[in-house]
């Protein structure tokens, strides 16, 4: 077979190993990265290949194992530092685990594609076994039996390791559903989010808040939970008279600014808002630094 069989083989699974790639890991680059060495693997082992499993069941075992060592090398980066000079951060809520997480831009993004921020973030938190299981069962649909071949385990150990990882989301707490993307109600909720942060409004911006709002800027470790502490953040940023202008983009399938000191036109970084009904339920804030 030559290179372009092997490419028309291929083409087919191209884009979704590259979307799993992208939930196992939080990140584009990586994901990026991982989906070249898959298929360079393959392509090495192709002589191998013995079709007692499918061609894509195949590649979708490369890739999750690249995946799995990825994460392992993933979990010895540092926490990145605070990137906007001249603000000091309020108190946070916590300190909490270092996710090395990166939007998924909208020229990237297909709907029906399950890469919410919320369900990737989530997925980061998980142990990487747990990640690989949950989506190889839940998301993909491969059975069991497919996931302990991918995975060189027994059935139980996946069976147990899907258990753990279902049990953890489910913990999570439950928020109402955000509008349709695209429909006027989300324009309506984006169009005040817009006004009271580019006039530095923050009793506005905390009336679109739910009472819960959770706030987190990976791959720093700071998190804020709760109106109180995320309008800290916002009065701590617009301090001074500092200013901003938001340019809107979507991330993820969500509603996404990039956030630009107004006067200079410095980046400080990209806003990513969950919402839930009229409100915003959480807000992700990705830094002006790329990731080492």
């Amino acid at each position: 077979m030559n290179g372009d069989d092997f490419r028309e083989l291929t083409e087919p699974y191209r884009r979704e190993l590259w979307v799993h790639c992208y939930r196992m890991l939080g990140s584009v680059q990586d994901a990026d990265d991982v989906l070249q060495d898959t298929l360079l693997a393959a392509w090495q082992g192709l002589a191998g290949f013995e079709e007692r499993a499918s061609m894509r069941t195949w590649l979708y075992r490369i890739a999750t194992n690249r995946c799995l060592n990825a994460r392992r090398s993933a979990a010895r980066r540092p926490a990145a530092a605070w990137d906007v000079p001249g603000v000091e951060l309020p108190e946070p809520t916590r300190l909490g685990e270092v996710v090395w997480l990166e939007p998924l831009p909208e020229d990237r993004y297909e709907e029906a594609e399950n890469v919410s921020l919320a369900f990737v973030t989530a997925l980061q938190t998980l142990p990487p076994r747990q990640v690989a299981v949950l989506i190889l069962r839940d998301v993909l649909a491969f059975s069991g039996e497919e996931v302990a071949g991918m995975l060189d385990t027994s059935l139980d150990a996946v069976k147990g390791a899907l258990k753990r990882a279902r049990a953890t989301l489910r913990d999570r707490p439950a928020v109402e559903p955000p509008p349709a993307a695209g429909s006027p109600a989300e324009a309506a909720v984006v169009a005040k989010f817009v006004r009271a942060w580019e006039s530095a409004d923050v009793d506005a911006l905390v009336d679109l808040l739910t009472d819960d709002v959770f706030m987190s800027m990976p791959p720093m470790p700071y998190e804020y939970q709760g109106r109180e502490r995320v309008a800290a953040f916002c009065a701590g940023l617009f301090r001074a008279g500092r200013r901003f202008d938001l340019v809107p983009t979507r991330a993820n399938g969500q509603p996404a600014f990039v956030a630009k000191l107004r006067g200079t036109g410095a980046l400080t970084g990209l806003y990513v808002l969950t919402l839930a009904g009229d409100r915003v339920s959480a807000m992700t804030r990705f830094g002006t630094r790329e990731k080492p």
